[in-house]
């Protein structure tokens, strides 16, 4: 069941049906856990202010801080680890045209970026929990380790229009890239780009998203 526009606290998401997303999802172990404290204080209080577009750009600042904490490689950054990857890269394509439609998306030593379309009644919060407990029992075995793989909560933002489309799918694409990861998209072989992935997604101008 789809839970609107909600928070766990501190970080809000947009759960609709048939709604374009774009989601992050993380390694327990990516970022320090001082420095998501800190985090958490500042969207506290952007959330709080009443100038709604200086909120929008200083989340928007806060979440690019974030993306260069991600690129730099802190933690143990599993996922570059060509066999962990795999098993990240395989949970999200089992359920493609199930529950959502892949659009985009590039497995990163220690994050994930997903751009879908919500298909069914499944939540976003199930539908990311899936994914991570898919990946996490296949991943755990094979380095023979336990306890938690993934970072309890999740970055979601809800595509608005077909601008912030283009612009999701060429961060995403982008994103291994400018982590000084490979030369070109299609070179890295964990993301949609890198196995030359074609969802045949329609575009919906008249909802303001894409399919």
């Amino acid at each position: 069941m789809h839970k609107g526009i909600h928070d766990r606290g501190y970080l809000p998401h947009w759960d609709f049906a048939d709604s374009v997303q774009a989601v992050t999802f993380r390694l327990a172990d990516s970022l320090p856990g001082k420095v998501v404290s800190e985090w958490k204080k500042e969207l506290k209080v952007m959330l709080k202010s009443p100038e709604t577009k200086t909120s929008r750009m200083a989340q928007a600042d806060l979440h690019q801080r974030i993306a260069h904490f991600e690129d730099a490689g802190h933690g143990s950054c599993l996922l570059s680890e060509p066999e962990y990857a795999e098993i990240v890269q395989q949970s999200l394509i089992q359920s493609h045209g199930s529950t959502y439609k892949l659009i985009d998306w590039c497995v990163m030593p220690n994050h994930v970026h997903v751009l879908f379309r919500m298909l069914d009644d499944t939540s976003l919060g199930n539908i990311v929990k899936r994914w991570k407990a898919m990946s996490a029992i296949q991943i755990n075995r094979l380095a023979h380790q336990s306890g938690s793989l993934w970072m309890c909560d999740y970055h979601d933002r809800f595509i608005r229009d077909l601008d912030h489309l283009d612009h999701a799918k060429a961060y995403i694409r982008n994103n291994p890239v400018k982590a000084g990861l490979c030369k070109r998209p299609e070179d890295w072989r964990f993301s949609s780009a890198g196995i030359n992935w074609s969802a045949e997604f329609i575009p919906r101008e008249e909802e303001g998203a894409a399919e």
